[in-house]
């Protein structure tokens, strides 16, 4: 099976109208007589919408295994998912090339150098992911917007016309969408713009407001920074970082205030007004209003499940109250041969939880059925500031709330003396906290604000998942010199236990 609607410049090797109609009328389609203007019917095994990390991983197995597999995207900037497109590799690049700019380097060019890397390293796994799948015989890419007519059926949207696809088996994979508040102006400002929009352009702002101290602002807060931007965070809530102890918390907001980030908590953006050359926000905190000047603005507070173009309601498919599609622990909707994976479910949104949704999947289609979100223990999540904040598990507060005796290991990265690499690196910044059962030494949780913390927080946690105790992670031989060895230093430190 091969492509159907043309995808654009990135791509050439699209079939044009008139061979296509002739091609799947032949092997693949139901027609009328009037082939110009009559519908086309498409059948496949498995029917995927959205080219996110767990469809297109389903459907690249399935189409392996022989079965027709049609995948639908909306966008052809989109081929691959939002990780590669518009998430985290182009975002965690921006943070590689905004720590390399010297004081020498003028923060515009080189900006705009980095941007065009990353619009090239994105290009490349756009085209990568596309042709994995096209190069298969069995599965079909379209390129267009999907919407169910009924529960085996959706139409497609493409820039040739309009197909229809039938499916025994349907997985909705549309991934998520950034959340846009409805405070007065900020929707119609010309200088507002959402995290896709902001890493696609190539003017360095100068002034940049970042309306939401959630990981997404702080992770961006922290780039821009680095790149030559006057940053500021305007985060409603009491405190940033809430997913941490305030401990771990404020080491990491002195980071960031170092580096000359402004943070503004309990700050109540109320309007945004256009000016000829730049915008004014205007925000309340203590009782008072106060007014900023910005060049752009960064609408960063969270993202919703992408599903209001789908139809769902056709195909009786139900919705939380949230707008995510609906699944039980087998990722299986209201209808049972309709499966949501990734970020339109409603859970973490994050590529590896995208990633193991596909796992439950296949083991629904093709294996034993026994593999479900109840599985999952402790998955690590990392906040890519620099340096990286990763946690997994349980705070020490969540831990005491659970009924745990708690014993706290914890050292600034600075002063752990098994670990050179910190020092090697010239990144001594942070701090690593673990929280230990006082009674059974099992690692309940743990955060590590650290050079290569993305990295450790693995080790981590597949310490957790396989009943590691503390003291046999702090003893264990490590290589060296390793970031991994300063478990050698921090679990022997344990500054305070419940007695």
């Amino acid at each position: 099976m091969k492509e159907v609607a043309t995808p654009g410049p990135v791509h050439n090797r699209s079939i044009r109208v008139p061979f296509l109609f002739i091609y799947f009328a032949l092997i693949y389609f139901e027609t009328g007589a009037d082939m110009g203007n009559t519908n086309q019917t498409l059948h496949a095994d498995v029917l995927v919408i959205g080219f996110g990390k767990g469809g297109k991983t389903v459907a690249t197995t399935m189409g392996r295994l022989g079965k027709r597999v049609v995948l639908v995207e909306r966008s052809e900037r989109m081929y691959g998912g939002t990780c590669p497109n518009v998430g985290c590799v182009p975002t965690k690049a921006l943070v590689h090339h905004s720590r390399k700019r010297r004081p020498e380097d003028v923060p515009q060019e080189w900006y705009e150098r980095s941007v065009g890397e990353v619009q090239a390293l994105t290009k490349l796994f756009r085209g990568v992911s596309y042709d994995v799948l096209n190069d298969m015989d069995t599965v079909t890419v379209i390129t267009g917007a999907a919407a169910f007519t009924d529960e085996h059926t959706v139409s497609v949207e493409t820039g040739d016309g309009r197909l229809t696809v039938t499916a025994e088996t349907i997985l909705i994979n549309t991934g998520s969408e950034p959340i846009v508040l409805d405070i007065p102006g900020l929707r119609t400002s010309q200088y507002t713009v959402t995290s896709r929009e902001l890493i696609d352009t190539t003017i360095l702002p100068g002034r940049l407001t970042i309306i939401g101290g959630g990981y997404l602002g702080l992770e961006f807060a922290s780039i821009y920074g680095q790149f030559g931007s006057q940053v500021t965070v305007l985060e409603a809530g009491p405190k940033i970082f809430r997913l941490v102890d305030d401990d771990v918390a404020a080491v990491a907001e002195g980071i960031l205030v170092d580096e000359g980030i402004e943070i503004i908590v309990g700050a109540n953006s109320t309007e945004i007004r256009d000016g000829e050359t730049s915008a004014t926000v205007v925000y309340e905190k203590d009782g008072q209003q106060h007014t900023l000047e910005a060049d752009a603005i960064l609408a960063a507070t969270g993202r919703a499940p992408a599903t209001g173009n789908l139809a769902l309601d056709a195909a009786g498919v139900r919705t939380t109250e949230r707008g995510a599609v609906e699944v039980d622990e087998h990722l299986r909707t209201s209808r049972p041969h309709i499966f949501a994976l990734g970020d339109v479910n409603g859970g973490p949104q994050f590529t590896y939880i995208s990633l193991d949704d596909s796992r439950i999947v296949l083991d629904q289609l093709i294996g034993e059925g026994k593999r479900s979100t109840a599985d999952r223990v402790a998955i690590p999540h990392t906040l890519f500031i620099t340096p990286p904040l990763a946690t997994v598990g349980l705070t020490e507060k969540e831990a005491r709330a659970a009924g745990h005796r708690v014993k706290i290991a914890s050292q600034p990265v600075a002063e752990i003396l098994p670990m050179p690499r910190a020092y090697i690196v010239e990144e001594t910044r942070g701090v690593m906290k673990f929280v230990i059962d006082a009674d059974t030494d099992e690692i309940l949780g743990a955060a590590l604000l650290s050079v290569e913390a993305q990295e450790l927080i693995n080790t981590v946690a597949l310490a957790m998942r396989h009943g590691v105790t503390a003291a046999e992670l702090r003893d264990t031989v490590y290589n060296h010199p390793t970031s991994t060895e300063a478990f050698n230093g921090v679990l022997a430190t344990i500054v305070r236990a419940d007695t």
